[in-house]
């Protein structure tokens, strides 16, 4: 603790701190000699026409405000590197000390406006009296309600307890009366608000059609949710999936994806691709189909009813995203001792055996709810 305390207190700002306080002190001293010198200012102000107190008062206020806020500034200034990087207790320091020196500036020109226009209303008896003039005695006038106080009337309409009377019902219940009170102007207001505002949303997204309505509102957001996912997955090469994997035709990918087929696929495959307990990758001919994805999918999850096995806790995603394009690499290169053909002639863009029967299911129960 007290280390951090060290190490902190050697990026504070002294200069601007030692200026500040420089600056207090004097006007504390300053504060200090205008009320010890109270009388001779009094003298002084009676050669002074009394219609310029005022005029006084502010260039005094002025004259103070202005060394005051060059000092704070250049007490709050931050300097080179300290300002780039600032530490947490240096300023707490500063902020402490520039706080103490505005409260204690303003309770000074408070003292010094009170004292100023102390010795004005001395001198302007003084003067009353020289000239044989008595100073009348002035009515009070009783202050107009402020206007919080006039816009709670006005926003509530409360009818004041003395006047309940006025607004009481003729009919009572087990002792209980009703008032006849008016419903608050501000409750009718916003009642007014919310009609209006009902026009303007039903025209703006009924009638008109310039906004859109919440199904196309979620579409848009699934649609920008969506490219979000992609731009970050993207970005990060092991968030790979069946998805989203694309071929990769970089030689120096397809050479990982030809050391890791020959190392883990070789042997049930062939080296050449042309199939030995696995089918023949070298053929238009395809178990779960030909496209990237799919044989993505299959090395990832393996089809174990066939002795395939999955590899996703051996193969990092961008290895099987590799691997999966160098195996494509092997159609049309009709390998020696090719395996024959199994499953079905695959076309780009065709669905595998498996997409065309979850297609099916689908059909088949869109057919049935129409036929129920």
């Amino acid at each position: 603790m007290y280390k951090y305390i060290l190490e902190s207190a050697g990026n504070i700002n002294w200069m601007a701190i030692f200026a500040l306080l420089t600056f207090v002190a004097i006007f504390l001293i300053s504060l200090l000699v205008v009320i010890r010198r109270g009388k001779e200012y009094s003298r002084k102000m009676a050669n002074m026409p009394l219609e310029d107190g005022g005029s006084s008062l502010k260039t005094v206020l002025t004259l103070l405000l202005i060394p005051s806020s060059t000092i704070f500034a250049f007490a709050a200034a931050p300097e080179g590197e300290a300002a780039r990087d600032p530490n947490y207790l240096a300023h707490l320091m500063e902020y402490i000390v520039l706080g103490i020196g505005v409260v204690i500036m303003i309770v000074g020109i408070v003292v010094i406006a009170d004292l100023v226009a102390a010795m004005v209303g001395a001198q302007r008896r003084e003067l009353l009296a020289e000239q044989g003039i008595e100073e009348q005695e002035v009515t009070p006038v009783e202050a107009e309600p402020a206007w919080w106080h006039k816009f709670y009337k006005r926003a509530t309409n409360v009818v004041p307890l003395d006047q309940e009377e006025t607004i009481l019902f003729d009919h009572e219940y087990d002792g209980i009366r009703e008032l006849d009170n008016s419903l608050p102007p501000w409750w009718v207001a916003m009642f007014y608000i919310t009609i209006g505002f009902a026009v303007v949303y039903m025209g703006y997204y009924h009638v008109w059609g310039y906004g859109l309505s919440s199904g196309e509102e979620y579409a848009y957001e699934v649609e920008q949710a969506e490219k979000a996912i992609k731009a970050a997955l993207a970005r990060q090469p092991d968030m790979v999936d069946e998805t989203n994997v694309t071929v990769v035709t970089d030689d120096l990918d397809l050479g990982v994806g030809k050391s890791i087929y020959e190392l883990n696929c070789s042997v049930c495959h062939g080296k050449a691709g042309e199939g030995l307990v696995g089918p023949n990758f070298a053929d238009e001919y395809w178990l779960h189909g030909g496209d990237i994805k799919d044989l993505f999918r299959v090395i990832k999850y393996g089809v174990p009813e066939k002795g395939m096995i999955s590899w996703k806790a051996q193969l990092r995603p961008p290895e099987i995203q590799k691997v999966a394009s160098y195996i494509l690499t092997f159609q049309g290169t009709n390998p020696p001792n090719a395996k024959a053909p199994q499953g079905d002639l695959y076309a780009p863009g065709q669905m595998t055996p498996e997409e065309s029967a979850s297609d099916s299911v689908e059909v088949d129960d869109r057919v049935s709810g129409v036929v129920n």
